[in-house]
């Protein structure tokens, strides 16, 4: 259970791992700016402290801001210097968070706050990990931690070389949990899971590649995404070559010179007859249950009872009953059984209306009564069914003798258990082909690729080469031309708005009319996009982020990084995320160069300018 403690204050924390020798350490709190206030809490107590290695880190840090300016001015310089102490997470600037990987590695800091994004990719030699939460924030609220993001954080405790063993502490703390964390650490890594899935560019390169979908299958049937589904379909076709096997063996046995499709087509048809004969109605009851649940509509105006004196509008079904209006503008509700006729026409259920309805039925009830079937003409037609697969049967095995009939039949188990190892198969390999074929259909609507012919057109081959986050959106504001006679600043706001994270948010700025005008035609295509991506079973792109779109133009227009900073209210390294998704985006754009050498040209120009410093 959580502790619900408060979080033990920077400060102490630091002098309690000092007075056991156990500095460095790497502190893990839930949030960023939780880290930046305990570096600075922490570094603050340390300033009147003795340090030999103060001026070392000054020269240090001097030393690295000749390549880096931008890290100068970084409202952390003085703590880092003074205290020793740092914070890490993803809202600083690359350059600084060089900066303190480079001083921890150098032995110049005793402590650094980091968030868990630390713990993936980056060697901070630290002889104690203190873990201060059981939970981590994401974009969907909290969650637990998992155990391979525990131990890749603990995984930082012992420094190579120095250090014999390493220092796992669970300091009290709102989110701690010592039993989860106790949990965790005794678990086994959670499974790899494969980042391969169908996008439009992966079918795109993959079609163009081999050539037709079947290929396509195959290579996704291969991939470590549904390593889950190869064992149980090996095993499934392992089964079912067991079982064809075991039919041709007792077919030769009983010298019978029929094929195993032979004995798969008995099987169906015996299942088929099953079916009919377990589906036939037995009662009348039964039978008009049957018709009602078929021919009882909204818009149909029904008789209540048997003396079909009391009408009602059904106005909603359900599984057995309906909602109807009736004649006194009442709404009532009841089972398909109390229903005694059904009348044909279907009518508006609007309810100036509905007056019209009742009197027509009035009128012309006689005319307008559809007939209910007889049980006895409903079991003759399942009879005559029944009779035509019999002799079907029958048609599979002539001139056989009564043993070699017989022979036939003790392998019908066989034969369902291959058709149903078939069909587990086929829905198996459809969870893996399905989100493919999907791509493809609106690829197909949209002009990128023919699904009957199963080959790439030229507009899809050009969007194939597209590495952007919505290349069918890109691609159609292409095709459209909203590219066209566009500035520099209206292309990177453009961009900016579809690389940003839906829900990121930049600030309140304001956006020049014709970027708004811009960004609504976008929308236009996006929702065209989407609906047609809902039409076939796809999760819709998210919606495009005006303020992404702000801040890019900003930039884009020359604004000074401080100026950015401070007029956006974001983080720097939030910013420097959403400008270098951009530049990047705006540089593959810029490769169209054959096909939309306009666009290709305005793209590159653009991306120049984002991508100027502290942008890399």
């Amino acid at each position: 259970m959580k502790l619900r403690m408060p979080e033990m204050p920077p400060a102490t924390l630091l002098a309690a791992l000092g007075s056991y020798n156990l500095l460095p350490a790497i502190i893990f709190l839930p949030t960023r700016r939780r880290c930046d206030e305990a570096a600075s809490e922490a570094a603050l107590s340390r300033r009147s402290s003795k340090d030999d290695r103060r001026e070392a880190r000054r020269d240090f840090m001097n030393s690295l801001a000749e390549q880096h300016p931008e890290i100068r001015k970084h409202r952390h310089w003085d703590t880092i210097v003074r205290g020793g102490i740092a914070s890490h997470h993803a809202g600083h600037l690359p350059a600084w968070k060089l900066v303190i990987e480079k001083m921890m590695s150098a032995g110049l800091l005793d402590a650094i706050f980091a968030t868990a994004t630390v713990a993936a990719g980056v060697d901070f030699p630290a002889r104690t990990v203190v873990v201060t939460v059981a939970d981590r924030r994401t974009s969907n609220g909290w969650q637990s931690l998992t155990a391979s993001e525990l131990q890749q954080m603990t995984g930082r405790a012992g420094r190579r070389g120095k250090d014999r063993v390493g220092f796992i502490i669970a300091a009290p703390g709102p989110h701690q949990n010592p039993q989860k964390i106790a949990e965790l650490l005794a678990a086994p890594p959670d499974d790899l899971e494969s980042q391969f899935h169908a996008t439009y560019t992966s079918l795109l390169n993959l079609l163009d590649a081999f050539g037709n979908f079947a290929q396509v299958r195959a290579i996704a049937e291969r991939s470590f995404a549904y390593r889950n589904l190869l064992p149980r379909i090996h095993q499934l076709e392992q089964g079912r070559q067991e079982n064809e096997q075991r039919i041709r063996e007792r077919l030769e046995q009983a010298s019978i010179d029929l094929p195993v499709s032979a004995v798969l087509g008995l099987e169906r048809l015996a299942s088929a007859r099953s079916r009919l004969i377990e589906g036939a109605p037995q009662t009348r009851r039964e039978m008009r249950q049957r018709w009602l649940n078929q021919v009882v509509k909204v818009g149909r105006v029904v008789a209540i009872g048997r003396s079909g004196k009391r009408l009602a509008l059904v106005t909603a079904r359900g599984r057995d009953g309906v909602t109807a209006m009736r004649e006194d503008g009442r709404t009532a509700s009841f089972p398909l059984q109390r229903i005694g006729r059904v009348f044909a026409p279907k009518f508006s259920t609007k309810l100036d209306q509905i007056g019209d309805a009742f009197h027509e039925v009035h009128q012309r009830a006689d005319e307008l009564t559809l007939p209910e079937p007889r049980l006895r003409d409903a079991q003759a037609g399942e009879e005559d069914s029944i009779r035509l697969i019999s002799d079907l049967i029958d048609s599979l095995s002539p001139g056989q003798n009564k043993s070699a009939i017989e022979s036939l039949w003790s392998v019908q188990p066989e034969a369902a258990a291959i058709e149903r190892a078939s069909r587990q198969i086929d829905q198996l390999r459809s969870q893996i082909w399905e989100p493919f074929e999907r791509c493809a259909r609106v690829l197909d609507q949209f002009g990128y690729l023919d699904f009957a012919a199963e080959r790439v057109t030229e507009r899809g081959k050009w969007l194939a080469d597209l590495r952007v986050d919505r290349p069918l959106l890109i691609g159609e504001a292409l095709q459209r031309n909203l590219f066209a006679s566009l500035a520099e600043t209206e292309v990177a706001a453009l961009v900016a708005a579809l690389a940003a994270d839906e829900d990121r948010d930049y600030g309140e700025l304001e956006l020049d009319d014709s970027i708004v005008s811009l960004l609504i035609k976008f929308e236009e295509v996006s929702f065209e996009v989407s609906n047609e991506e809902w039409k076939q079973g796809i999760e819709a792109a998210p919606e495009i982020n005006f303020s992404a779109a702000a801040a890019a133009a900003l930039w884009a227009r020359g604004a000074d990084w401080p100026f950015l900073v401070h007029e956006t209210r974001a983080e720097e390294g939030d910013l420097i995320r959403l400008l270098s998704r951009t530049g990047e985006a705006l540089l593959q754009i810029a490769g169209l160069r054959v096909t939309h050498a306009e666009a290709a040209k305005l793209a590159a120009q653009a991306a120049e300018i984002v991508l100027r410093e502290p942008v890399r």
